[in-house]
């Protein structure tokens, strides 16, 4: 468990001397097994490094180690006006969130992580201790090895402190909750939205199933329909104009219901419901493992894709619900499984093939926001063929050892 930038140095050289491969681990939040020591090694704990180095509101930036969290960001960052608003779910480390570059339910408004960094502090496989990119807003110096860093998962550095970007709070904002008589109709109401100039700030679908879960998870009873739950921030003259767009479009869909929620603690609850859907899901079948697939296709391209998606659940015999980031057309299939049934498993793995084919076909990727890690490597060789000999120079360039995170990302 590293303290310091030094200590983390002094181990990765230390690794490349032995040959020993070395694993950065966060805060174990990420979901396609990027922190699993697959070819053993040393699994380096950067929690410790957590503090906020800087935070400058004139510049609307912080500077951050690793381990500091999204949350303790954001509540610092808010004794200013500020705010910190790439919200994966899960309190994950900044560090983490920028090697898997993380997103969330406000993509569709402030992008994800790869957007929202500026620089990076790394630790390169021989232990030199390199800087990436500046303070200021924006830079044409050089190649973005910033961006080419972020999302890297560990296999080309070790990131150990980063600058942010933050935003200002909003004055106000509402959250509306709208069931649909479909999923179908839900989805082409978010596509609307996303269209129609609306400032949203999130766009969560939660299919019918997700419902029912949640349902019999919290003790709620809300209509098992096809779920929209929307959140317009800014000015009040904005949330309130924008309110009425969103409603006129819900109608324009054949919306069945329709609840407005202005009041703060009202909004929380309201959220509650897209973040207990995870738990929700696992509550179906104590005694199995979750699972969640990751899926992101043109937003045009949603409906015909969770359509297919559910088709393809049913067809496998599975039981799972589907939700999405329903404005990015990112959206994911959750369900249990059980690691010692080995005809389920080929199941589960018949869908992730399946879901990434018609995701592909439709000029999407088989990975929106939770990365390759180990599970999506034969995905992204077929969905970039031609890259993969790139990949593997970068690897080769930056970690000519491969002792950095082996057997992720690069098939």
């Amino acid at each position: 468990m590293a303290a310091s930038t030094r200590e983390v140095a002094h181990v990765v050289a230390l690794a490349a001397e032995l040959d020993v491969p070395v694993v950065p681990f966060g805060a174990g939040t990420s979901l396609e097994g990027h922190v699993i020591p697959t070819s053993g090694g040393i699994s380096l704990d950067l929690s410790r490094l957590d503090r906020i180095l800087a935070l400058r509101p004139a510049d609307l930036i912080a500077t951050v180690q690793a381990g500091v969290t999204r949350r303790q960001l954001d509540a610092a960052a808010r004794e200013h006006g500020l705010q910190f608003p790439v919200d994966p779910g899960a309190d994950a480390t900044l560090g983490g969130m920028a090697a898997t570059n993380a997103s969330g339910t406000t993509t569709v408004r402030y992008g994800g992580m790869r957007r929202n960094v500026l620089a990076l502090e790394v630790v390169l496989a021989d232990g030199r201790v390199v800087r990436t990119g500046t303070l200021a807003p924006t830079s044409s110096a050089g190649y973005d090895l910033t961006s080419l860093l972020v999302g890297s998962e560990g296999t080309l550095g070790v990131i150990t402190a980063l600058t942010v970007r933050l935003h200002p709070v909003d004055e106000a904002g509402a959250a509306v909750r709208a069931t649909f008589a479909d999923v179908g109709a839900a989805c082409s109401a978010a596509i609307a939205l996303a269209a129609g100039g609306v400032q949203v700030t999130r766009a969560e679908l939660l299919d019918p199933w997700n419902i029912a879960a949640v349902n019999r998870y919290a003790g709620t009873s809300l209509v098992e329909a096809a779920t929209l739950l929307v959140e317009v921030t800014g000015s009040e003259a904005v949330v309130e104009s924008n309110l009425e767009t969103v409603a006129e479009i819900a109608r324009e869909h054949g919306v069945l219901d329709t609840t407005i929620e202005r009041d703060a603690a009202a909004r929380r609850r309201l959220w509650r419901l897209r973040h207990d859907a995870a738990y929700a899901v696992m509550a179906t079948a104590p005694g199995k493992k979750a699972r969640s697939t990751d899926i992101c296709v043109p937003v045009s391209e949603l409906p015909g894709a969770i359509a297919g998606a559910r088709a393809a659940v049913d067809a496998l015999g599975l039981e799972a619900g589907i939700s999405a980031h329903a404005a990015d057309g990112n959206f994911h299939v959750a369900f249990m499984v059980d690691p010692g049934d080995a005809a389920e498993l080929e199941r589960v793995r018949r869908l992730d093939e399946v879901l990434v084919e018609d995701a592909l076909t439709r000029g999407g990727t088989c990975s929106g926001e939770h990365g390759i890690g180990i599970g999506k490597r034969a995905h992204l060789a077929r969905e970039h063929p031609d890259l993969v000999p790139l990949y593997r120079g970068l690897k080769d360039l930056f970690d000519p050892q491969g002792i950095l995170n082996p057997g992720k990302v690069v098939p």
